[in-house]
């Protein structure tokens, strides 16, 4: 019997966070929560206090999206009607599929060099300080 699914955090008992889409399943006498597209969310505060968030797949090392997480090894869960997180998350999923997940490197998001290069200018900044 499969419920609707929802959006949920889901607190492990491993200590980690995960907010995901969720569809409560019964099998074998127990239950199983599918999540979809799990992913971690991490508040980051700028210098002049401005807050965003960050958000990062929970499992790094793999191209799957969906997972099977037995609901004993849940600490709590929260359904989520947030929808700001929602939307974050929605954004999120659409855009990791679309790029398959890799970010192309370019000089807009920062100055790019060679290690020899970068060595060098550190160098120079160590010795003139």
């Amino acid at each position: 019997m499969i419920e609707d699914d929802f959006y949920a955090t889901i607190k492990l008992k491993t200590g980690e966070e995960i907010f995901a889409k969720v569809a409560p399943t019964e099998e074998d006498n127990r239950t199983l929560l599918l999540v979809s597209n799990p992913i971690i969310v991490s508040e980051i505060k700028g210098r002049s206090g401005i807050v965003g968030y960050k958000l990062e797949p929970w499992l790094k090392t793999t191209t799957d999206d969906m997972f099977i997480i037995n609901l004993s090894d849940v600490l709590t869960l929260s359904e989520s009607s947030d929808v700001e997180m929602i939307v974050m998350y929605q954004n999120y999923v659409r855009q990791s599929t679309k790029d398959g997940n890799q970010s192309k490197l370019s000089r807009r998001m920062g100055y790019l060099a060679n290690v020899n290069d970068a060595k060098e200018i550190l160098e120079k900044l160590y010795k003139n300080s």
